[in-house]
């Protein structure tokens, strides 16, 4: 007599194998693998929400030329990266990677900054896609409750935030309900986010080239700089210009998914590498082409207009296109920003489960619970919630309306999940031939690739750790907190808190990664049995 039970697949042997059984529910394909990752760096986020970070900071050259020349170093991140998602297929992804290499404490700081960062993506996913809804409801005139067009256009700056971090609320909320949905459902989603990223940026670029009366010169997008930093232009080279690489290692960031989601993926040992490093390959590509359109479209007559904007990229589109053109930009990126955020929660829910399975969270046996159709809901709701806590700054805007608050949260994750990336790169290179690999691999490569991976980012993390203008800098005449980049507040206190923590506690009861499968032989043993009439 049969029961239920079925001999274990390729997938759930190599799962059993690094100690855990099969959880979570294995429906995704090698494409919607793919597709998570390639929709949670989203172009159409990034490269429009952090625009202008590097327009202010640098120039269109901080743009066109310093681009493809960061991509390129983010590339050797994500190679190192995919040899380790083929060796370790699990949902803990960076966090067991570490633990496996370097020990438990290894694990557990690379874990906490890893929960870290995706907490701050989804914050500040969700908070730019909030901005950008409240200004396509003010370009299609919908008054309702909070009155979106005045909140668009008014001058009261305070009031434009609060009425965005109530949106931003919102749309936190609702993402939250669509993850608790069935994976497969939520899958889909994302293959879908893939598709229209692609078209979508497509769409935009076309119109960016077709609609606008003139366009910027070569020589004005390859040559020309810019600095509205506030600090003096003899700094633009060693500090102005390198706050500008924000744009780059913002956009590229949340490419870990696919070794997070790796345990609902069909052929992961193979699936999530590829996921992994196609998601930054191709992202890099597209996301330069949509920058430079975005630069070529700059009208001459409104260049103060727009370096003095929030988000530059929305004050180009209504200056360089007709109001039907500037609609469908602005719909068309709000949308893409909808599907990245909620791809972010997947994401961070999935490295929340599986740091809880493993106790390292606290309140971790709520965090690890699945519902019925087998997805981590309260880890959502974990997620959801401290991305509204950290971002609670942006609901005190400084007098000009500068989003500081957004920067801030950009920078924590970008620190928060390059820490994470780069110290499993370290211990695999320092493994060096020791290291076991998967189907995917470097070979020799290693020996090179990893050490410009973890040296770039060492020197990110103190870039964007700086104050973004003068008004932020500590001890100086007219410092104001709501000018402060709290990104190194917030990774000092984080560090300082885990390091405690770990020391006088966690080092005692923290293990590293907890075994669900204590034997393999005899669990395929009994598999077999169950199967067998």
């Amino acid at each position: 007599m049969s029961t239920a039970t079925a001999p274990m697949g390729a997938d759930e042997k190599r799962l059993a194998e690094l100690g855990y059984k099969q959880e979570l529910n294995r429906g995704w394909s090698g494409f919607s693998n793919f597709a998570i990752s390639f929709s949670i760096i989203c172009v159409l986020a990034g490269c429009f929400t952090t625009y202008g970070q590097a327009l202010k900071n640098g120039g269109p050259i901080a743009i066109s030329i310093v681009w493809p020349l960061i991509c390129l170093m983010v590339m050797t991140v994500a190679f190192s990266m995919s040899e380790l998602a083929s060796a370790f297929p699990t949902a803990g992804g960076i966090y067991y990677w570490a633990s496996k290499l370097g020990g438990p404490g290894w694990g557990w700081f690379t874990g906490w900054f890893n929960l870290i960062g995706l907490v701050a993506v989804v914050a500040s996913v969700d908070y730019v896609c909030a901005t950008f809804l409240m200004n396509l409801l003010g370009l299609y005139e919908v008054h309702f409750i909070f009155n979106f067009v005045k909140a668009a256009a008014d001058t009261n700056v305070h009031y434009s935030a609060h009425v965005n971090f109530a949106l931003f609320a919102v749309i936190l909320v609702a993402h939250g309900l669509i993850n608790v949905f069935s994976s497969h459902l939520v899958s889909l989603f994302y293959s879908f986010s893939a598709w229209w990223n692609i078209v979508g940026v497509a769409v935009i670029v076309v119109l960016l080239i077709a609609v606008p009366s003139h366009h910027a010169s070569l020589s004005y997008v390859f040559g020309h700089r810019d600095n509205v930093s506030g600090f003096s232009g003899h700094m633009y080279w060693f500090y102005v210009l390198p706050l500008g690489f924000l744009l780059t290692m913002y956009t590229l960031t949340g490419y870990d998914a696919s070794a997070h989601v790796s345990e609902e993926t069909q052929g992961s040992e193979s699936s999530s590498p590829r996921g992994v490093w196609r998601s930054v390959f191709y992202s890099a590509i597209i996301g330069w082409i949509v920058l430079l359109a975005i630069t070529f479209a700059i009208q001459k007559s409104h260049q103060g207009e727009i370096l003095k904007s929030g988000f530059p990229a929305l004050a180009i589109f209504s200056s360089a296109l007709t109001s039907a053109a500037a609609k469908a930009v602005v719909l068309i990126s709000t949308v893409g920003q909808l599907f990245c955020g909620m791809a972010c929660v997947t994401s961070a829910s999935r490295m929340t489960f599986a740091f809880s399975r493993d106790g390292a969270v606290p309140g971790h046996r709520l965090w690890r619970r699945l519902s019925a159709n087998r997805t981590p809901t309260w880890a959502v709701l974990f997620v959801c919630l401290c991305a509204l806590i950290i971002t609670i700054p942006a609901y005190f805007p400084d007098k000009l309306g500068t989003p500081v608050a957004f920067l801030a949260v950009t920078s924590i994750s970008v620190i928060g999940l390059y820490i994470a990336y780069t110290i499993p790169v370290f211990l695999r290179w320092r493994a060096g031939d020791n290291f076991q690999s998967g189907s995917w691999t470097l070979g020799n490569k290693y020996k090179w690739v990893n050490p410009i991976a973890f040296v770039w980012v060492a020197i990110c993390v103190v870039i964007f750790c700086l104050p973004f203008e003068p008004a932020g800098v500590f001890f100086k005449s007219g410092f104001t907190w709501s000018s402060v980049n709290y990104a190194p507040i917030v990774t000092i206190a984080t560090i300082l808190a885990v390091t405690i923590w770990y020391v006088t506690s966690a080092k005692r009861s923290f293990k590293g990664p907890i075994r669900t499968i204590e034997d393999l032989t005899l669990t395929e043993s009994l598999a077999d049995v169950s199967s067998s009439p």
